[in-house]
């Protein structure tokens, strides 16, 4: 196990690196980041200084390599719109965000696994119809509609939750069940498919002609190894709903670090969109890191591999 997690933990420091070049490559990939700064009615002069200000005129690797080390000690420069440091900006923000985050795939898999399984028990059933219809919903309804829908439900109709805001939670509930009900269609039908398949495997015939009770069938031998891709899924899932949670922010007023991406985005403050793409893809790595070292606890066949 030790090995395996090794090997995984070298693996993600690499896409690390990786993701951080690309990241601090966008700077320059967008334009004359001297230009972008010192606005369209600026002198050459003023680009100029701008340039040395900022220290545009070294080589790339240089200035990669200072971002890189101020990262790493939580400095991301300052930013350019906002004028206050970056890491001050995320941190303000970030909290938010990782409440929906949670929030959002815990409901997603309390929800998804529990109506996966109960299909998978019962195929062709009114469960297995239900679970099938919501699939298809969530795939086919946009969020920022889904979300607009239950504010007119809830808010204003019925006054029983708060249609912005972040002071209680209730303000989280609608964006809670909009986040959430994204990722429910593919972890369902990834819960089904895999119960559907280990259902019919011959230790579970074993495990029922020992006069195992049917409980330990499906929670025990079944769904441990049924969710093994689940767990991979809804890692994904997870830094999704980090990363991508601008269009719920946007709708709610959760002033998170998606919030903070659009707008950042939107004034071209570069600095903050560069901390942020790095950021938001440490989450998918760790997340993966996490999920390859559940999977591997709960089937050893993955390590030895």
């Amino acid at each position: 196990m030790l090995a395996f997690a090794l090997k995984r933990l070298g693996l993600a420091v690499l896409v690390t690196l990786t993701v951080s070049l690309v990241s601090f490559s966008l700077l320059f990939m967008s334009g004359d980041p001297a230009s972008a700064i010192a606005g369209e009615n600026a002198s050459a002069t003023d680009i100029e200084a701008i340039r040395t200000l900022y220290g545009f005129d070294r080589p790339f690797l240089v200035q990669y390599t200072d971002w890189l080390f101020s990262a790493l000690r939580g400095d991301f420069g300052q930013s350019y719109y906002f004028k206050l440091p970056v890491a001050d900006l995320i941190a303000d923000r970030l909290s938010t965000t990782m409440l929906l985050g949670i929030c959002g795939i815990s409901f997603a898999l309390l929800t998804a696994v529990p109506l996966g399984v109960a299909a998978a028990v019962r195929p062709n059933s009114f469960i297995d119809r239900l679970a099938l219809f919501l699939s298809v919903m969530g795939q086919a309804m946009p969020s920022f509609w889904f979300g607009l829908v239950l504010i007119v439900i809830f808010s204003i109709n019925l006054g029983l939750l708060p249609p912005s805001g972040s002071s209680s939670w209730k303000n989280f509930v609608m964006p809670t069940v909009v986040l959430g009900y994204y990722a429910m269609p593919a972890i369902m039908r990834l819960t089904r498919a895999g119960m559907l398949e280990v259902l019919n495997a011959d230790y579970i015939r074993t495990a029922r002609a020992k006069g195992a009770s049917e409980w330990r069938v499906m929670f025990k031998h079944a769904l441990r190894n049924a969710v093994v891709p689940v767990v991979s899924l809804a890692a994904v899932q997870m830094g999704f709903m980090l990363g991508g949670s601008i269009v719920v922010e946007s709708i709610f007023a959760l002033h998170g670090a998606g919030y903070l991406a659009w707008e950042s985005i939107a004034r071209n403050d570069l600095p903050t969109v560069q901390a942020l793409i790095l950021i938001f893809s440490l989450f998918y790595i760790v997340f993966t890191f996490l999920s390859d070292l559940a999977n591997a606890w709960l089937d050893p066949r993955i390590r030895v591999g």
